[in-house]
């Protein structure tokens, strides 16, 4: 009588944890839904183009393809430029920013349409 009280007990209770494990998922996926923006994933939009030369990194990260990481490296790269020169124009064009290790031909492309030079 005893085992089969403990078999029922324990039943039960992996019962319970499969139906909290699915509904944890499901939250977790409609959150995962909300999350994303209603114009479609990856799309950027921004209000005006953005000067590499002035921006800082907050700025920067908003860039497709352009992370943290990349974004310190291109305000770095723009400092040291800056501090050794004393030229303010770092960046001349899109293509001045593959010097910036982490940046090649495609992510330039990819943010050439959301930069200004000036």
């Amino acid at each position: 009588m005893r085992d089969i009280r403990q078999n029922s007990i324990q039943s039960s209770a992996f019962v319970i944890s499969v139906c909290i494990s699915v509904l944890v998922s499901l939250t977790f996926v409609l959150n995962l839904t909300k999350l994303e923006s209603p114009a479609g994933a990856g799309e950027v939009n921004l209000d005006s183009r953005i000067n590499p030369n002035v921006a800082p990194a907050a700025s920067l990260v908003r860039l497709p393809d352009i992370g943290l990481l990349r974004a310190g490296a291109i305000v770095a790269y723009r400092d040291k430029l800056f501090e050794a020169d004393g030229e303010k124009q770092v960046f001349q064009d899109v293509n001045d920013l593959q010097k910036v290790k982490g940046i090649g031909p495609k992510t330039a492309q990819n943010i050439s349409q959301w930069l200004i030079f000036e």
